[in-house]
């Protein structure tokens, strides 16, 4: 099975979990994520099937949405609530105002500090490995872009937030920072992706709605009405349909004349409305080189 598809990731499961469960209902082996979800956030996590897998690269940029909760009063070693605390727990006596006053530097170019529990890769090993090993964990800074980051609503010691941050920033950061920069130490307490970069939750299948397609489907499970359309993937990419003596080419990863195009660098090449064939690079004029060969 070839396509994309947007899962609603439940709370308390990790993205492999996932991945793992739609091998069972779908069939498929060759799977992957797009942006990993911690186990304690959910909302929009797109996979890739199949010979899709192979696009992963060209989503690598995209920026994400998020609704969230933060708690103020103490800080925890992962900067969620699932860790252990790091600071003296306190009281918070916080207003809304105050905490959009120190809310507001986190727009805009930042350079932010990844989490010690995180996938980063130090001398080839995730960061979290060495945290669980109680290794020191020493990352350096990263500039992300953080679009949004608005404080919706304040009650007891969580505000409420919404954020739209670059690829490789971390929500847990911004909610430990917060703490810092407030002098009573937070953590992140909920989280729920609403986009990743063009996908959205009005897209996304729970597990259950989609087992239970499946099912109606069976012994030959078909699953096309869940997939995403494949001329809506990568739109920034144009879609060409192209010959047969095109495709053939293509296919066997030679270069091909696309008349139809001469300025774009990259283009979605189909053999009819939906079977995606290829992603391929002009090289000169209407003359495109095949980079990813879908079959």
């Amino acid at each position: 099975m070839n396509g994309l598809l947007i899962i609603d990731k439940p709370q308390g499961i990790t993205s492999h979990d996932v991945v793992s469960r739609l091998r069972r209902i779908t069939g498929e082996k060759s799977i992957g994520h797009l942006g990993t979800l911690d186990p304690m956030a959910t909302g929009v996590l797109p996979l890739m099937l199949g010979k899709f897998t192979r696009l992963a690269q060209y989503f690598s940029t995209a920026e994400k949405s998020y609704t969230g909760a933060i708690r103020f009063g103490f800080a925890t070693d992962t900067y969620d609530a699932e860790g252990q605390p790091t600071t003296v727990p306190v009281t918070p006596e916080l207003t809304l105002d105050q905490i959009r006053t120190a809310a507001a530097p986190f727009h805009g170019l930042i350079q932010q500090t990844p989490p010690a529990f995180s996938a980063k890769k130090i001398a080839g090993k995730p960061a979290y490995q060495l945290a669980r090993e109680g290794k020191p964990v020493e990352l350096k800074p990263v500039a992300i872009h953080i679009h949004e980051f608005e404080i919706d609503s304040f009650s007891g010691d969580t505000a409420t937030f919404r954020i739209t941050v670059s690829a490789g920033g971390y929500v847990r950061s911004v909610a430990h920072e917060l703490g810092q920069a407030l002098g009573c130490g937070a953590r992140l307490s909920a989280l729920r992706r609403t986009r990743a970069g063009a996908f959205t939750l009005d897209q996304a299948w729970t597990l259950d709605k989609l087992a239970a397609l499946a099912e109606e489907s069976a012994p030959n499970p078909t699953l096309e009405a869940a997939l995403l359309h494949p001329r809506s993937l990568l739109p920034h990419m144009p879609s060409v349909t192209a010959d047969s003596v095109a495709l053939g080419r293509i296919r066997n990863g030679n270069q091909a004349n696309l008349s139809e195009f001469s300025s774009a660098e990259l283009v979605k090449i189909f053999a009819d409305q939906r079977e995606l064939v290829a992603i391929a690079k002009r090289v000169a004029g209407t003359l495109f080189q095949p980079v990813a060969v879908l079959g």
